[in-house]
């Protein structure tokens, strides 16, 4: 069981129990996973805490009346559960908080019903019942619950189970008997009942001398014994799963109807085994079924061969009862056996491997009868045959075929295209499902390695290679289960071996993940340099306004002449304008099986069209089998990353232009300095702040973490390592590139934000004081000469832009007060940033984030500062306690609808 199953299992039971306060879940999670200890279900253990558990009982009759039932159906883990509960009993302080708890909740039920009209005649609560009333009344609700389990016919059996399986195999219906062996019961072995008796005897048998009776008995016994009615014994109609009765002739003398009620068992035995056979030989009912009848129709005819040859003693007049008690008592355990086996199929509504786990069952409690274990170690090997089969098919080749539907491995049908673009397919765990109450309980320990050794090799089979395991040898039941058990692991490790080797050397899995490294984590620094020189013009652009052909020309352009030509995979890499922005990608993608995803996914989009810039990302084509390790949800992982850090450089460039401006800006003549340095100041700070970001993003998480990964994935054994790797990778580097927080998100947003309006601003005014210096050389220069007409519409122009910005600089009370403002706006984000990174890199342990805080005050120009709001959120931590939000299996906030970015 996973850690966030055990979460969410404790947080449910807590919520059950309504117990608040404390310590919470995490200290009951973490003595659960240091104590837990696998529960060895023993044959004393089970019967012990059954007896346990029904002496503690207030009815233990109807209990041992319902565990027998569920035995009977084969329920998985009930052996624990009841082992557990008779441990529950022993402890006394629990006990009396589940009966509090078990009242308050019975209180707080019966107030919800009552505040509802009923029509229901309820006695008054003052009033009590009395024992009587409670006992008349637990006889009705049984009567109820007794006719509503009136078992199905056979024939409304049979074609449940047959539209069942036409609906999924609409290609290969189910074979059908014709009717007339259903509709003439005279070919069934069992007893032919009618509501009249065929015929009165002419003289009664109480009236015939003893020997006479004897010999009357022995025919009408023999008869009995091949389900046929004798003259003196009739067989009673059954219902459903009941036992078959007879009544014998009440004038019969005593002494020999105390024998024949001995031997009248065998052929209720008989009666029970052929309807059983009759009933479950039918195709509907699958394979393992149909083969366990075979067989139990073999030991039939060994009975019925006894059964011939005591007549021919009787037609000699050398059988008499007391000689036909003596042969039929051998024969009467194997029936008994026969028998049991068959109701409990019947009653357990078993079919494939239950059915096995049934038989299986059975064959290790009759460890102390060698007769009886091997009479149920032979019906087991004969019913396993078929499962088998299905089992080698699946593990030696990665075929199911499976047309009752009785293997534990389900196929559903999914297209393995849709993994390259859907975010939320599920192809790898869905296509092949594990189906518990199918799986055996011999090979419940191997299941999992089971579905992985066929998916594998499915996986192979459907890139057109054909492939068998060189060690597959024919599967057999035994008591040994290490048998068995080394075929399955030999299958897998091959399997896995054959995957691997497929994806790593033919499919060049980690080329092409080093590919995607290049491009969607900027490894290729020359080649982005060079891809951002060409688009910028074409990324300023409104998204609607883009060509995308040719930003795919110059996307082709600067890979061709980059480093990146040398990559044999970059014709895979595509051009991608999303239709969002990443923050709002981001929020989309974590709302994925949650109670907003829909809100979110239906949500308007919004008025502000987004440039080319906000919108773009890479796209890459991946082909199958690939698409199982690089699949639309990783892709998108891959485009977050890169989405953020290309804004970052995108942000980065544009601080580096305003250095460059404003280099060329300082031969300006101006009024006042002392705001030009304090904007200088702040670039410069900006400046280090994103170059900060970057370099932390890069080469303190992706690199480190790309090297753990491709070290791991050399010392991999099957896909699934892989698998789990590879998602390691890309969740610790969405993860610590704050990507996963909203809150940390946010900020940081608003800190590009600001740094953007920056540059934008100290764009206008530099281009301002251009115009400016054009303005009066066009003004104060050689009089004498003779205007162009160019020169006069230039200065028109830049009189009118000029105009403009200054009134725009001058209505902020000038541009000292809006540097100052931008200075204000940055300081506070930045702050707010890192005091959120600390909290973080201290409560969650996510201790790589506080690299952050030590790169950028690497000063201590911040540590005063961030003290102080220390020290303030203590003060308020100590008023008022803090509650502490946190996933443990995503880091992901869980309230969305709190979030300040939606």
């Amino acid at each position: 069981m996973s850690e966030f199953r055990i979460h969410h299992d404790v947080n449910e039971l807590l919520g059950l129990l309504n117990v608040r306060g404390g310590d919470g879940a995490e200290v009951y999670i973490d003595l659960l996973q240091k104590n837990r200890t696998p529960y060895v279900t023993t044959t004393v253990s089970a019967h012990s805490a059954k007896v346990k558990m029904a002496e503690h009982s207030k009815t233990p009759e109807d209990f041992l009346r319902k565990y027998d039932e569920l035995k009977s159906k084969n329920v998985r883990n009930l052996d624990p559960l009841v082992y557990l509960l008779s441990k529950l009993t022993e402890d006394k302080e629990t006990l009396k908080f589940l009966q509090q708890n078990a009242k308050e909740r019975s209180e707080m039920s019966a107030n919800a019903a009552s505040s509802t009209t009923t029509s229901y005649n309820i006695p008054a609560t003052s009033s009590k019942m009395s024992m009587q009333e409670l006992e008349e009344l637990r006889k009705k609700l049984g009567n109820v619950t007794a006719s509503s389990n009136v078992p199905q016919s056979s024939e409304v059996i049979r074609k449940m189970l047959r539209d069942r399986h036409n609906k999924k195999n609409p290609t290969q219906p189910n074979p059908v008997f014709p009717n007339w062996v259903y509709d003439r019961p005279a070919l069934i072995g069992d007893f032919v009942t009618s509501p009249t008796p065929v015929g009165d005897p002419v003289v009664a048998i109480g009236t015939m001398p003893l020997a006479a009776q004897e010999q009357a008995l022995v025919e009408d016994l023999l008869y009995v014994l091949i389900g046929v009615d004798g003259r003196d014994i009739a067989a009673q109609p059954v219902l459903g799963r009941q036992s078959r009765s007879f009544i014998v002739d009440p004038s019969l003398d005593m002494s020999i109807k105390e024998l024949v009620n001995r031997i009248l068992p065998v052929a209720s035995c008989y009666s029970t085994i052929t309807r059983f056979t009759e009933e479950k030989s039918s195709f509907e009912y699958g394979q393992v079924n149909h083969a366990l009848t075979a067989a139990m129709r073999t030991l039939m005819k060994e009975y019925l061969i006894l059964v011939t040859q005591l007549e021919h003693l009787h037609r000699q007049g050398t059988l008499s009862l007391q000689k036909l008690w003596f042969y039929i008592q051998p024969t009467m355990r194997t029936m008994e056996i026969l028998a049991s086996i068959a109701t409990s199929v019947d009653k357990g509504e078993c079919m494939g491997g239950s059915t096995l786990s049934l038989l299986h069952d059975r064959t290790f409690n009759y460890t102390g009868d060698s007769q009886a274990q091997e009479l149920c170690l032979y019906l087991t090997k004969a019913a396993s045959v078929p499962y088998f089969e299905i089992l080698e098919k699946w593990i030696y080749r990665g075929i199911i075929k499976d047309p009752y539907s009785e293997f534990m491995v389900e196929e559903h049908e999914l297209q393995k295209e849709k993994i390259q673009e859907d975010y939320n397919d599920k192809y790898w765990d869905q296509r092949y499902t594990i189906v518990q109450h199918r799986i055996p309980s011999f090979l419940q320990k191997m299941a999992d390695k089971i579905l992985n050794t066929g998916k594998y090799l499915n996986v192979v089979r459907e890139c057109g290679r054909d492939v068998t395991c060189p060690d597959a040898k024919e599967v057999l039941y035994t008591l040994k289960e290490r048998a068995y058990v080394e075929q399955i692991e030999k299958a897998y490790y091959y399997a896995s071996k054959v995957l691997l080797d497929f994806l790593m050397e033919e499919k060049e899995l980690v080329s092409r993940l080093r590919s995607i490294k290049h491009y969607f984590l900027m490894d290729k620094g020359d080649f982005f340099v060079h891809f951002m020189d060409l688009t910028e013009e074409e990324l300023k652009k409104p998204v609607d306004d883009i060509i995308p052909p040719r930003l795919e020309a110059l996307l082709e352009l600067a890979l061709r002449m980059s480093t990146a030509n040398t990559d044999p995979f970059k014709d895979d890499l595509k051009i991608d304008l999303m239709p969002h922005d990443v923050i709002t990608q981001l929020l989309r993608v974590l709302a994925i099986d949650t109670k907003q995803e829909k809100a979110i996914i239906n949500a308007e989009p919004t008025e502000v069209s987004l440039s080319g810039l906000e919108a773009f990302s890479f796209d890459y084509i991946v082909k199958w089998p690939l698409s199982l390790i690089i699949n639309r949800k990783a892709l998108t992982r891959y485009q977050m990353l890169f989405r953020h850090m290309f804004y970052c450089k995108h942000v980065e460039r544009l601080l580096c232009n305003v250095w460059i401006s404003n280099k060329a800006a300082k031969q300006y003549s101006l009024h006042s300095a002392k705001w030009f340095a304090a904007a200088f100041a702040l670039r410069q700070r900006m400046l280090n702040f994103v170059q900060n970001i970057q370099y932390y993003m890069m080469f303190e998480v992706m690199e480190p973490t790309w090297h753990i990964m491709e070290n791991n994935l050399k010392s991999a054994s099957n896909i699934d390592d892989v698998l789990c790797h590879h998602t390691s990778f890309l969740d610790n580097c969405l993860k610590d590139c704050m990507l996963t927080n909203p809150e940390l998100l946010r900020i940081f947003s608003k800190l590009m934000s600001v740094c953007v309006m920056f540059t934008n601003c100290m764009q206008r005014f530099t281009h301002s004081m251009r115009i400016d210096s054009e303005m009066k050389r066009l003004t104060f220069g050689n009089s004498a000469s003779t205007e162009r007409t160019e020169e006069a519409e230039k200065k028109r122009l830049a009189s009118k832009f000029l105009a403009e910005h200054v009134d725009a600089l001058q209505s902020d009370s000038g541009f000292e007060a809006t540097i100052s403002k931008f200075d204000s706006n940055f300081s506070t984000l930045l702050l707010e940033l890192l005091d959120k990174l600390s909290i973080y890199s201290t409560n969650d342990c996510e201790h790589s984030m506080i690299n952050i805080i030590y790169r950028l005050d690497f000063n201590g120009f911040y540590t005063e500062r961030l003290e102080k709001m220390a020290i303030e959120r203590s003060q308020k931590t100590a008023i008022y306690p803090r509650i502490k939000y946190k996933c443990k299996q995503c880091f992901f906030v869980p309230n969305f609808s709190s979030c300040t970015l939606m």
